[in-house]
């Protein structure tokens, strides 16, 4: 196999309590690897945290402001080098352990662009009802526009191979990343696979982000880049 190199993006908003253990999973994952972490304006001490580890081998890059998910996203990517680039949440509800299922359609030489799915029976945390009704809904209305049968659109994790954002620019800030750019992979024609990943979600007690509110803007993301964007 020839040798692959890993972008780790990981964008960071208040998660002081849980970023050293990422860092420490992600590193031992057996790959080539750079990791580029973007604090997206943290004020719990994740910014203090990041200035004090002096790091030589990690990319550290400082918003100013909170700009979202999708703004932390498009500035790691901005200084990304390797060949699939893999979104890495900073809260511990994704396991970098996963990497090898995530990867092995990108090294088989199949996709382009590889979902992990928390919906294809791997393990999880039993949370929300009604926000996996949402998500389905969501999904749903996605695959409708798309023509794809994906059955988690939203999740946070995704690989890609670096040179499809050639052709494309991320434009959404915040979770709107998701949807923008399930459409424009799609439009663009390129090779997605959906494969199986645990997940252990967080209650809103121990730091859960996104909302209903989020789910609003979704849906207007999904119709804004498939039914108006070329």
């Amino acid at each position: 196999m020839q040798a692959m190199l890993l972008s780790i993006i990981i964008p960071a908003f208040n998660e002081a309590a849980f970023l050293p253990e990422v860092i420490r999973r992600v590193e031992e994952t057996p790959y080539d690897k750079e990791i580029i972490i973007v604090d997206d304006g943290s004020t719990d001490g994740t910014r203090e945290y990041l200035n004090d580890m002096n790091a030589k081998d990690i990319k550290i890059i400082f918003h100013n402001e909170n700009m979202g998910k999708g703004a932390a996203f498009r500035s790691g990517l901005a200084v990304a080098t390797g060949d699939v680039v893999i979104v890495q949440d900073a809260d511990l509800e994704y396991d970098p352990k996963d990497y090898q299922v995530l990867l092995e359609p990108i090294i088989d030489g199949k996709a382009d662009v590889v979902y992990g799915s928390r919906f294809l029976g791997g393990p999880h945390r039993v949370l929300f009802f009604w926000h996996s009704v949402g998500n389905s809904l969501i999904t749903l209305l996605s695959n409708m526009l798309t023509d794809l049968n994906l059955t988690d659109m939203e999740t946070g994790y995704k690989a890609f191979r670096r040179k499809i954002f050639k052709n494309i620019r991320i434009e959404s800030n915040r979770f709107g990343f998701e949807p923008e750019i399930t459409s424009k992979v799609a439009k663009r024609g390129f090779r997605i696979y959906e494969v199986p990943i645990s997940y252990s979600g967080r209650s809103y007690q121990e730091g859960k982000k996104i909302t209903w509110k989020d789910g609003i803007k979704a849906i207007f993301t999904i119709l804004r880049y498939n039914l108006f964007w070329r």
